[in-house]
């Protein structure tokens, strides 16, 4: 073998160990490519980030007083305002009753205070307390429509509406008992629109925005 060809044949074997290798290099490439990566190693899994303990809505008797027992009399702590209640209104319509009590926090802005136990939301769904504080408030003579109001640049969806039978205790302005038309209106960010009258005469508005059970609390009994 001439020095020339020995020369050629080293730098073929050469060439060929280098391909080899590099092909399989590129094999085990490629199949780890494939292969799952560990959890929380991969730079697109979500990390999981601690959040703040939220606080829990509680139960109504148990973690605050329950406001379905608030009676004429009483004194109660609503939203940090120290009321009093001159009367209530005991309503009922198609099966669903509910209470409305007047409030005097002593600086004569009366407000009505509605409670009553809803159904879930959703099939299989608990009860809840719809605790509602209403605000008079001026609607020009406006009547209430079937279809959508705007009041001060807010839309209001119809809701419902009917004739409610009620009795009165307390002071209310109202008859001992009679029947009250009312229609109920909300708008996307859950604030309510209602109207009422006692039959044959006029209406009346108010606003209200949902308030959580828990913020209404009886300070005093009535003795």
């Amino acid at each position: 073998m001439t020095p020339v060809v020995a020369v050629i044949l080293g730098l073929s074997a050469i060439t060929l160990v280098l391909l080899l290798g590099a092909f399989f290099a590129t094999t085990r490439q490629g199949r780890e490519s494939r292969e799952p990566e560990p959890p929380g190693e991969s730079p697109l899994q979500p990390v999981d980030v601690e959040q703040p303990p939220q606080p829990s809505a509680g139960q109504v008797g148990i973690d605050y007083p329950d406001p379905r027992m608030i009676k004429v009399g009483d004194t109660i702590d609503c939203q940090g305002v120290r009321s009093r209640v001159l009367g209530a209104m005991y309503l009922s319509w198609q099966g669903n009753q509910w209470t409305e009590y007047l409030l005097d926090d002593g600086t004569r802005r009366y407000q009505w205070l509605s409670i009553e136990a809803r159904p879930g939301l959703a099939l299989g769904d608990l009860p809840h307390l719809e605790v509602l504080l209403w605000t008079s408030v001026p609607t020009q003579g406006m009547v209430p429509a079937k279809t959508t109001l705007s009041v001060e640049g807010v839309d209001f969806f119809p809701g419902d509406r009917g004739t409610a039978a009620f009795r009165a205790e307390g002071v209310t302005s109202m008859p001992e008992r009679g029947l009250l038309d009312f229609a109920d209106y909300r708008a996307a960010d859950g604030r309510l629109l209602s109207f009422e009258r006692l039959q044959g005469q006029r209406w009346s508005s108010s606003y209200a925005q949902p308030l959580p059970p828990g913020t209404i609390r009886i300070q005093e009994k009535k003795v």
